[in-house]
């Protein structure tokens, strides 16, 4: 590794501490509640190398202990992951020109990886695509790193894990507002706080976070249309004379 490359990598490594000190604490309570439901701890480093899908892992072990079949599992995957096509469809620019490493980005594509892409500027005079990589793999290896961690601990001690879930919804409100004051836009985070609220009022909780998306969605385009109209309006008045008049 190069100077440049080795400047860049310690770059990717400080901008994903706030994910480290997440994905670490989590994965050791995934891979000790896999040790507990009676597997060995290479199905945690498997799991988490293959699937990477924290909230999938988690709901996978109950699978796993209830004897639930393939059809299941793929199921569940596809509704629990279906936000990700959203996310992907507004990765398409950033992931245009980024080279032999896009298909193990759009793998690596986590909600708190996505968070990170886009809301951090790429150093100047650097490699795009090599930034990116450095930040989804080191993300990568956190989880594969917790995921391990704890099925060894699992394996010889005996761990009170009660709240533990909780560190990825501590490491979403803090991304959220490293987010928040990295962007100008406000309408988007209103947007969110309106849809998830009316996620919560109107439908299941166990829905929620998918119908919120998809309401989300449907307030941004409509905003993004509107303020189109009034942009095209506006400039078709200043280029025509007799709407000026």
């Amino acid at each position: 590794m190069n100077h440049d490359s080795k400047n860049l990598f310690l770059t990717a490594l400080r901008i994903t501490s706030p994910v480290f000190l997440g994905y670490i604490p989590l994965g050791i309570a995934f891979g000790f509640l896999l040790m507990g439901a009676g597997y060995h701890w290479v199905y945690a480093l498997l799991m988490s190398i293959f699937i990477y899908a924290g909230s999938v892992q988690f709901i996978s072990v109950a699978l796993l202990a209830a004897g639930s079949g393939l059809m299941e599992f793929v199921t569940l995957t596809l509704l629990i992951n279906l936000r990700h096509s959203f996310y992907g469809l507004s990765m398409l620019e950033k992931f245009s020109d980024v080279g032999k490493v896009k298909p193990y980005l759009i793998f690596a594509l986590t909600d708190e990886t996505y968070a990170l892409l886009t809301t951090t500027q790429v150093p100047e005079r650097v490699s795009k695509n090599k930034f990116y990589f450095y930040i989804a793999v080191l993300n990568h290896c956190y989880w594969v790193a917790g995921s391990v961690i704890g099925a060894l601990l699992g394996s010889v001690l005996d761990l009170n894990l009660d709240g533990m879930a909780f560190v990825l919804t501590a490491l979403f409100v803090v991304l959220t507002i490293e987010q928040y004051y990295n962007s100008r836009p406000r309408f988007p985070f209103i947007a969110a706080i309106g849809a998830g609220v009316i996620s919560i009022v109107l439908f299941n909780p166990k829905n929620m976070l998918l119908v919120s998306i998809l309401i989300g969605t449907l307030i941004l385009a409509a905003h993004e249309k509107i303020v189109k109209a009034k942009s095209t309006a506006m400039l078709t008045a200043d280029t025509d004379p007799e709407k000026r008049l």
